[in-house]
């Protein structure tokens, strides 16, 4: 059978994983190499990856806020790799961005990063070199930093959603230079999976409470996830909890985003409940979860919110420094002549170099900061997006908040998806010195020239 996009999405994989799951999270160890996973149906033959600790997703770390994480990173891969260790708040030298913050680790060299996890939250980790074609592979892996007191509920779940781009022989397409996906909404998959860390198929019972830690690590689609079923609400948004929890109704989740759900099954004993990815004419079940007996008679007391992170918000934003970023380029966007390593260069030669979007008419990260700050300054960033496909803007090292437009702050945050022709404004208080990144998490669009950085001294 040859797969088309539209038969291939509508065998999306039930809740699950793949059985190589390693629970190592007490390993020093984090070995990043190639295997082979059943990712698509039995059907189809066994998928060559690349992956941490041979697991798809790569083995749990999960620590008390506070407490420090250790790891080896040894490199098995062809290629060179490294670690970045997604919305921790970390020292600079462990942020594992070469050319930034360290070297690349060499096929059979290693690195040994060390730092301590300051918020409790939903994290992830994820290769940071040549991320587009290394995250696709399957080089990720979640992190669960614990609150001091646990939240009431009866269990704990990660659900990482992820999309793969197949061939008809379940492998993954190997063209990460298609200028088609680099200069449009990205490299999107065929093939849908929600996979969780159990190695049974997941089991539920009704009035049971449930928190869910979604982690969206696909290199550019955006999830529109929907629950029903359940009946609960948001309580935290990139590992870092909300004042006000949200009813839940549906969550969209940009690449990198998470979402951390505390629900009730409300679904009655033998039934279904599900779990579906909103498509543009139709939804998919991306997991079908069986209930099985009751919890309690009836259904829990009010949801509580989660105890807040120490984190700084900025002060006056009318002293605040500012730097705009403009977005341009792509497909049916304006590409002007454009800046690249250094040298101006027309439309043409941007291109030529695989080169599609620009911030402030620069594309690809240069010497120059978008911004330089002292510690405790605050900083603005409007974002203008002039091009015809969203972006989910992430910052490294710090966590900020948006603007709204009656001047007050939003949640904190570390990625935000600025959709077509948007402008949204961020905020933060330089607290963590260092050399920082900025870039778009549409992996294929940080590869054709979405990335610049921010520098804390």
């Amino acid at each position: 059978m040859v797969f088309s996009r539209r038969s291939f999405m509508a065998g999306a994989t039930a809740l699950g994983l793949a059985p190589k799951l390693a629970f190592a999270n007490a390993a020093e160890q984090l070995i990043a190499s190639e295997s082979s996973h059943q990712i698509a149906p039995e059907a189809y033959p066994a998928t060559s990856v690349w992956c941490f600790n041979d697991s798809i997703p790569g083995s749990l770390i999960k620590v008390k806020q506070g407490q420090k994480i250790e790891r080896e990173f040894v490199n098995r891969l062809p290629q060179d790799s490294s670690v970045h260790w997604h919305g921790i708040r970390l020292n600079n030298a462990m942020d594992g961005v070469p050319g930034v913050t360290q070297d690349v680790v060499k096929p059979g060299g290693s690195f040994d990063y060390h730092f301590t996890a300051p918020d409790a939250g939903t994290y992830w980790y994820h290769s940071h070199n040549r991320s587009l074609e290394q995250v696709e592979r399957g080089l990720y892996g979640p992190i669960i930093v614990e609150e001091h007191e646990l939240p009431d509920v009866d269990r704990d779940e990660v659900i990482v959603l992820d999309d793969w781009l197949f061939t008809e022989q379940a492998q993954i397409h190997g063209d990460f230079n298609a200028m088609h996906s680099l200069s449009h909404g990205g490299r999107l998959g065929n093939y849908l999976t929600a996979m969780t860390l159990a190695r049974e198929p997941l089991t539920v019972k009704q009035n049971e409470r449930i928190r869910l830690r979604f982690i969206n690590v696909a290199t550019d689609k955006i999830f529109s996830i929907g629950l029903h079923g359940f009946e609960g609400k948001v309580v935290a948004l990139d590992g870092m909890p909300l004042v006000e929890p949200i009813p839940l109704d549906h969550l969209v989740l940009g690449p990198a985003q998470r979402a951390d759900v505390i629900a009730d099954v409300t679904t009655e004993d033998g039934g279904l409940a599900t779990i579906v990815s909103h498509e543009r004419s139709s939804a998919i079940v991306l997991a079908e979860v069986t209930v099985s007996g009751k919890a309690s008679r009836a259904k829990r007391d009010e949801m509580k919110a989660l105890p807040l992170n120490h984190v700084e918000s900025p002060g006056d934003l009318m002293k605040a420094k500012r730097a705009p970023l403009l977005m341009e380029g792509g497909a049916m966007g304006r590409l002007r002549a454009g800046i690249y390593k250094g040298e101006e260069l027309s439309i043409r030669d941007l291109v030529r170099n695989g080169q599609v979007w620009t911030f402030n008419g620069v594309a690809n990260i240069t010497d120059e900061p978008l911004a330089e700050l002292n510690l405790g300054e605050d900083l603005v960033i409007p974002i203008t997006n002039q091009t015809a496909f969203p972006h989910a803007m992430h910052l490294h090292g710090h966590h900020f908040q948006e603007v709204l437009a009656d001047g007050s702050l939003g949640p904190f945050r570390d990625t935000l998806l600025v959709n077509r022709n948007e402008t949204r404004e961020i905020a933060f208080k330089a607290t963590n010195p260092g050399s920082w990144l900025f870039h778009c998490h549409m992996l294929s669009h940080q590869k054709a020239g979405m990335k610049t950085f921010v520098r804390v001294s």
